[in-house]
């Protein structure tokens, strides 16, 4: 290591560790350690633009460790993103774009959120999936569009994460190549060394993942064994790499290497200064950073200007030889729906037989398929109770890497992770399933959907007590109320084939955030919308009037959604018959419906009108916003039984019988 190189490294370390000094909060050891092999990545590998960080072929990076975000926001900062440093300096301040942990969108070079350990890596084996997938379909001879790696760093804490090994199992098992994951080897965590919970041999592991596996003995200061490493791992191309990097956290500090104290706690002023000696920095300055130093880094900007130059002209002569393909692949990368997209899709409402909401999603999903090229599907091994496998579509394996049903085996965690790697890379509409009860085990990788707004759509079968006799374990109660709450996820629960059509045209066209639909297992009922009842459209708008009161002017009004429709009809044609003017709302989607104008919402549901029922096998938890104090809730506040469906409607109070007494005693 020259001494530019060295001032280069070292200002990752002196800017980590002062802007963490001076939000009082953060973590600075992380970032210290492993300054040396982000100045590698960033200055000898990354195909990267700093002034066009949204590059279509850049390579991904990814801090899964994202509590060293110091760490990003350094290599950014320097190598010429736009990260000025008075965001550094205002690290973990109001409205910074360097906030705690990496949040995508808040700065350019931030390709996913991370923080919660595991999410990141599992992440990154959607966007190499989706890498390779894009590189099928389109790289044709002398012309290769796509083709870019995906690396992560990781720490010993997403390595413990269950997420990390579902994803890491899946990624060798589909041979992709150019994934690179270096798994920052420091053996200490915040409770102490990492011999406190573990004892296993990663690398071992890993092997037996089918990973091309590499070990870098010296990480603090051997730029030299860490650049050979990356090489090498470049080199592979039938399995994923795993480079165990042996280093020391807080490395420079002469008080607080190697031990905890240098994980999750500013170092304070003292050893900062006797820090920055020991490293003979040229300034005890917080934030000084050696022009030397800063001209070494600009060269990233030259370096990047050229790649993506070479890649445009690339482009251009592909567009030329191909004009059709390259059409296609933009139109894919910018995430728009292609033209005529929908003109496949089967009109619902004018089902002749009955089917559960699952069929009917099933049916929508091959019209949707059939004109959305890129929409990829799977599930956590029950893509024949799902209904999503897309017909006549390869498998998507390690030997055919342009196929459309992705098998996940039973990985709910690493489904939810990957799907929000494919959308963040681009060019994929991703959509997956699982029954609503496991929608548990995907709930971090959901919540990160949304608060990263990305469009993924989650089918979500089995919805209910109506799955029978499975039981308890599987009968969702919580979870309806649970997915709700998660702001920005937008929920679908459709009543009949023409909403589950409906449901399904929101949900792709939804680009701002993720979806689910919650669809039945037991057939529902054929509604008739030719007459009495209102066109399923209105389920764009969340909650609208299914059924009118006679006179238009309702005393009581029943709200339901999915399978529970049948029950608030049946229950109005009998108050309605002993004289009660009764009122049918659809409410599918109470995110939806809370975005309506309150003059809509009021139309619907008129605050005058205090007599409410609502009626949905799950908890009633949150329904009192939309039934008010004087409303009644028939629901599942409890778990279910194992007995037939039909059987624990009636034994568990959802009967006709049940709504009329509740709207009758409702004032």
């Amino acid at each position: 290591m020259n001494n530019v190189e060295r001032l280069s490294v070292d200002a990752i370390r002196v800017l980590s560790m002062d802007a963490v000094q001076q939000a009082n909060s953060g973590h600075p050891g992380t970032p210290m350690a492993l300054a040396p092999v982000g100045y590698v990545l960033f200055h000898r590998h990354l195909r990267h633009d700093p002034k066009d960080p949204d590059w279509l072929d850049r390579d991904r990076f990814i801090l899964s460790c994202g509590h060293a975000s110091m760490l990003l926001y350094s290599l950014l900062h320097l190598s010429g993103y736009d990260i000025t440093e008075e965001d550094i300096r205002n690290f973990r301040q109001w409205e910074s774009p360097t906030a705690g942990h990496p949040e995508y969108g808040h700065a350019p070079g931030i390709e996913t959120t991370t923080g919660p350990l595991g999410q990141g890596v599992a992440t990154t084996v959607g966007m190499a999936l989706a890498e390779r997938w894009l590189a099928d379909r389109f790289n044709r001879s002398g012309h290769d569009v796509v083709g870019h790696h995906t690396y992560a760093l990781c720490s010993d804490g997403d390595i413990m994460e269950g997420i990390s090994h579902e994803a890491a199992a899946l990624a060798g098992h589909l041979k992709l190549g150019k994934l690179i994951w270096i798994f920052d080897d420091n053996q200490i965590t915040i409770d102490g060394g990492t011999e406190l919970a573990s004892s296993g041999d990663h690398q071992a592991r890993f092997a037996g993942y089918g990973w091309h596996v590499l070990k870098v003995e010296n990480g603090n200061n051997n730029l030299e064994e860490i650049d050979a490493a990356i090489h090498a791992a470049k080199a592979e191309t039938e399995r994923p790499t795993f480079i165990s990097l042996k280093t020391t956290i807080g490395w420079g500090s002469p008080g607080k290497a190697g031990t905890s104290a240098a994980h999750g706690a500013p170092l304070g002023t003292a050893e900062i200064e006797a820090t920055k000696k020991n490293l003979n920095y040229p300034s005890i300055q917080p934030f000084y950073v050696d022009e030397s130093a800063r001209t070494h880094w600009a060269e990233c900007l030259h370096r990047g200007a050229e790649a993506n130059k070479a890649w445009q002209n690339s482009l251009a002569a592909y567009q030329e030889k191909h004009p059709d393909l390259a059409s296609n692949f933009l139109q894919m990368m910018t995430g728009d729906l292609p033209e005529a997209w929908d003109e496949e899709i089967p009109d619902l409402s004018r089902a002749d037989s009955p089917d559960a909401t699952r069929g009917w999603s099933g049916k929508v999903i091959q019209g949707v398929a059939a004109k959305v090229s890129n929409l990829i599907g799977g599930s956590a091994d029950l893509a024949g109770s799902n209904k999503t496998d897309i017909k006549g579509a390869e498998s998507l394996l390690s030997g055919s890497p342009g196929g459309r049903n992705i098998h996940y085996g039973v990985r709910e965690h690493a489904m939810g992770a990957m799907m929000n790697g494919m959308a963040l890379h681009g060019g994929i509409r991703p959509f997956g399933g699982t029954f609503l009860i496991f929608s548990d085990y995907m709930r971090p990788a959901i919540r990160l959907a949304a608060l990263m707004g990305q469009s993924v759509i989650y089918v979500f079968s089995h919805d209910s007590i109506g799955l029978g006799e499975d039981g308890p374990t599987h009968q969702p109660v919580e979870q309806l109320a649970s997915l709700r709450a998660i702001p920005g996820l937008v929920d679908l629960r459709p009543c009949d084939a023409a909403e589950t059509e409906i449901a399904w045209r929101v949900a792709m066209e939804h680009t701002s955030g993720p979806s689910f639909l919650a669809l039945s297992r037991q057939s529902v009922p054929l509604l008739d919308r030719t007459d009495t009842l209102s066109s399923a459209s209105g389920l764009r708008r969340g909650g609208y009037i299914l059924a009118e009161a006679t006179g238009g002017s309702p005393s009581k009004i029943l709200i339901a959604s999915g399978t529970e429709m049948s029950l608030a009809l049946a229950a109005r044609e009998k108050l309605e018959a002993g004289g009660i003017p009764t009122r049918v709302v659809s409410l599918p989607s109470w995110h939806l419906f809370q975005l309506q104008e309150e003059s809509y919402r009021n139309e619907v549901l008129p605050p005058d009108v205090r007599a409410r029922v609502s009626i949905e096998a799950g908890s009633t938890f949150g329904w009192e916003r939309w039934i008010g104090s004087y409303g009644q809730s028939i629901g599942l506040d409890r778990f279910g039984a194992s007995a037939p469906a039909s059987v624990l409607f009636t034994e568990l109070g959802f009967t006709v019988d049940a709504v009329v007494k509740a709207a009758e005693t409702a004032t």
